[in-house]
């Protein structure tokens, strides 16, 4: 774990934890994968590899189908194709998607602290709640924020600022937000949280966190809380 927290950041104050979803909270690239393929063969084109396919989950549905069918959005065959991915997706949600190892435990170790966590995604909430309520992690998050929840999504503050607001009333200053992708750690900078970067996400080779501006770096769940600690 690498750190770059800088001094003004009161880590005993965070009384939050915001997550962003696919790739941070939960290993769905499977189903993602498999509703892509899918449609690829619907379409008599071939399935790609899973690792071709993990690196632009993150980047939501419309990436993927850029990267099976090498469409742009202002291509007419464009919007069918994805319309027909999410309803594949949508029938196979938890497919295979889990939690990441660690994760759990983590959630679990939060909850006996008292501190508070919650989900900020731009999943859509048609995907995200009946995702978490599969996972029976619905009760238990202090709030879910979408990518519909609010008017902007990220990098935009106003997800973040909404669930720290539903999570308990908090200031950005109490609340850390966790992700793998740019725009979660520049969402997080905007609103004035701390960040971090799951690093065990689904970070690609064009990828480079190290220059993202985050507080830090964490290749495993549990380090969150070494982070905390360490302040």
């Amino acid at each position: 774990m690498s750190s770059t927290s800088p001094a003004t950041i009161n880590r005993e104050a965070i009384r939050v934890i915001l997550f962003d979803l696919d790739g941070t909270l939960a290993d769905t690239a499977p189903d993602l994968a498999y509703a892509l393929n899918q449609t690829l063969k619907r379409h008599n084109h071939p399935a790609l590899p899973y690792d071709q396919i993990k690196p632009k989950v993150s980047h939501g549905a419309s990436a993927l189908i850029r990267l099976g069918f090498n469409l742009t959005p202002d291509d007419k065959a464009f919007a069918p194709l994805l319309q027909e991915l999410l309803q594949c997706y949508s029938a196979n949600i938890h497919r295979e998607t889990r939690l990441f190892p660690g994760m759990e435990q983590l959630l679990e170790k939060l909850e006996q602290r008292g501190i508070a966590w919650g989900i900020v995604t731009n999943k859509p909430s048609r995907f995200t709640d009946p995702l978490m309520k599969s996972m029976g992690l619905t009760n238990r998050a202090a709030c879910i924020v979408s990518g519909d929840t609010t008017m902007n999504s990220k990098p935009h503050p106003e997800p973040i600022l909404h669930a720290c607001r539903l999570a308990g009333g908090y200031s950005p200053e109490a609340c850390l937000y966790i992700g793998d992708a740019e725009r979660d750690i520049e969402s997080g900078l905007n609103a004035g949280t701390a960040t971090l970067v799951a690093m065990f996400g689904y970070l690609g080779p064009d990828d480079h966190p190290e220059q993202w501006g985050a507080d830090g770096y964490i290749a495993h769940p549990e380090q969150i809380l070494e982070w905390l600690d360490e302040g």
